[in-house]
């Protein structure tokens, strides 16, 4: 069997796509941020929306913070550089979902984001699947790693996003949200604090 030479710039290229696609998210959840601040008398903030843009934000830089294990693979197909991609893009339709173009047909951003719930929390129960998919390609030994809570973690907040994209309850949300912000802060500085 023939031993395949693992080129460093590769796993740079791969990461510079990625970045660009995930660059893009945190552009439009900054600039949807900002929006408050320049437009304060027009623009009423909701809380629980605000609470969701900064998970996902966390979240993004969570995603390009653990990316470093891309690194491990010794050879990266067309199949995996395309479904990277596509995790990415997730990210930006998530961040599309918070922060849409115009307001026009909404009375706010409240109004907004219960009526496009379903398509927002759609597409992060599908995150949570596919990041899944994401850690098992880093290998078996990498994924085995964070025991028995990785995979549980994911399956509950697939259930979670699940039920958020069902139920229009405000206090639902808002400890969704609360207690959701509150692990993944936990889960990142006990999993992923040093990259070694």
């Amino acid at each position: 069997m023939e031993h395949v030479q693992h080129d460093p710039a590769l796993f740079g290229h791969v990461r510079v796509v990625i970045g660009m696609v995930v660059s893009l998210s945190v552009a439009r959840i900054l600039t949807g941020v900002a929006l408050f601040v320049q437009h304060p008398g027009k623009v009423k903030a909701y809380p629980v929306h605000l609470a969701w843009a900064g998970f996902l934000l966390l979240f993004l830089l969570h995603f390009w913070w653990w990316e470093f294990r891309l690194q491990a693979l010794a050879t990266i197909g067309f199949g995996v550089y395309l479904f990277l991609i596509s995790y990415c893009c997730l990210f930006f339709l998530l961040a599309v979902f918070l922060f849409p173009t115009t307001l026009d047909d909404y009375a706010g951003y409240e109004d907004y984001f219960y009526s496009r719930r379903k398509w927002f929390f759609g597409a992060f129960a599908l995150v949570f699947a596919v990041d899944l998919l994401d850690t098992a390609l880093k290998g078996k030994a990498y994924f085995g790693s964070f025991g028995y809570e990785y995979p549980a973690r994911n399956a509950v907040f697939i259930v979670l996003c699940l039920l958020a994209a069902w139920t229009a309850s405000r206090r639902y949300h808002t400890t969704f949200v609360s207690l959701g912000i509150l692990y993944q802060l936990s889960w990142i500085f006990r999993a992923f604090d040093m990259l070694e």
